[in-house]
């Protein structure tokens, strides 16, 4: 049965039930309760325009560019607005740094830009302050059950200490939506469909209701979960004419795709059908490796959630954790070696957060260079979710968003996974 050809409902009347949520997450209501009454009679226009960032001066310690590898001793970081103005050595910007802006010393400890997240599961406000305090002050969603992530995204425009910067993903493409079916009711007439949402009708409305939505990218998966004891991962959900489907409707509204993938078959119709990042892709090939490195297609392994399962109690997601990391780690090796771009996601889910700074290990420990490795939670990351000139560096014109560590993430990257402190645009984040 297919799905009636009815349009989305439109993105005018969309976003104004994001900025709702988002007002709900940050809890402006409960600001606004306390607030002075001029300033509870602001018009929502205003209360829709994004927070402006902090101004912090960070000083004294030992800056890495992750594009260059290079080091900076006692070093300077001058963020105004939220937006570095200067980054260099004391001597050089020693006397244009701004009076009366406060200080974050950081002598004896190493300067980086903010960590990005690449797949990340965000369906609380704690759950998204959770992540900055753990270094990931960007990130992309890997989709959540009811448009949270679109909200999330809000709340990180208007407070971006509490939330990191966040590309969103919407719902989940997949054939059985379950309750995510009442995210919107646009959904609704696809609960009559017997083999779910396999149709060309119905991959493009589930796609066209997340655009409609404020979607930032959209998720789909080849392959079933490997999180589920019960499902098979190397099983194919979607074949290849279903998921071209999905990033040709993606493409008309202007986003890309990332795709949760296992087998080598699925990981192939996946890039081949055109996704932007194949996510986890433990059994790719080479063949597979180079058609991604010839399209410029992004491998996130999500390694971080495949070592998960090895410590699981559960004995079969526990043997599918010890025998698909070792293969997955050679995948990220070899993709290293072609010159397919890498980046790192966590995969973090069920309201647990692990730090991105974990699968930079993971990394390290499959064969990477430690500054190669920091690409992919830095330049690498923030290339593929389009923020190359806003995250991933502290250089001019970047936003303000600093990790402050106690050691030298070149020699012992687990320091990343423990930052002293964490800037977000400007705000030193409190850690209580």
């Amino acid at each position: 049965m297919c799905v009636d050809n009815t349009p989305p409902p439109p993105g005018r009347l969309t976003r104004r039930g994001v900025l709702a949520g988002a007002a709900a997450l940050a809890g402006t209501s409960a600001v606004l309760a306390g607030a002075a009454p001029e300033a509870s009679a602001t018009s929502a226009a205003s209360l829709g325009s994004p927070g402006r960032g902090g101004d912090l001066v960070v000083e004294g310690g030992r800056l890495l560019d992750p594009l260059t590898g290079e080091v900076t001793e006692d070093a300077v970081v001058v963020i105004i607005g939220g937006v570095v103005r200067a980054a260099g050595p004391r001597g050089r910007l020693g006397t244009r740094t701004p009076s009366g802006v406060p200080v974050l010393r950081a002598h004896g400890q190493w300067i980086l830009p903010g960590l990005v997240d690449a797949h990340i599961h965000l369906n609380t406000a704690a759950e998204a302050r959770d992540a900055v305090l753990k270094g990931a002050t960007s990130a992309r969603s890997g989709s959540t059950n009811f448009y949270q992530d679109v909200a999330v995204r809000e709340l990180a425009r208007q407070a971006p200490e509490r939330a990191p910067r966040l590309r969103a993903a919407g719902i989940f493409v997949t054939p059985d939506l379950g309750d995510t079916i009442l995210a919107d009711p646009d959904l609704a007439p696809l609960a009559r469909l017997r083999e779910g949402v396999r149709s060309t009708e119905a991959l493009r409305r589930v796609v066209e209701v997340n655009l409609a939505r404020g979607a930032d990218t959209i998720k789909t998966r080849v392959n079933e979960r490997a999180g589920l004891p019960e499902q098979d991962p190397l099983v194919q959900v979607y074949d290849h004419e279903q998921l071209s489907t999905i990033v040709a409707t993606a493409r008309r509204g202007g986003k890309g795709v990332l795709c949760h993938s296992y087998s080598e078959k699925g990981c192939h119709d996946a890039v081949t059908a055109g996704i932007r990042s194949l996510e986890h892709g433990a059994f790719v090939g080479e063949r597979t490796l180079r058609e991604m490195r010839r399209r410029g297609t992004y491998f996130t392994p999500t390694l971080t959630a495949i070592a998960g399962l090895a410590e699981s109690s559960d004995p079969v997601l526990a043997e599918r954790g010890r025998t698909y990391l070792p293969v997955l780690k050679r995948a990220v090796l070899a993709a290293h070696e072609l010159g397919v771009p890498l980046a790192a996601g966590t995969d973090s889910s069920g309201g647990t957060v692990d730090p991105i700074g974990r699968e930079v290990e993971l990394m390290h420990a499959a064969g990477l260079p430690a500054l190669d490795a920091i690409r992919t939670a830095t330049t690498g990351a923030a290339k593929l979710l389009g923020f190359d000139s806003t995250a991933g560096r502290l250089a001019r014109g970047f936003a303000g968003d600093v990790l402050v560590v106690d050691g030298d993430p070149l020699a012992d990257l687990g320091v990343l996974s423990r930052p002293a402190r964490v800037v977000r645009a400007g705000f030193p984040v409190p850690t209580a």
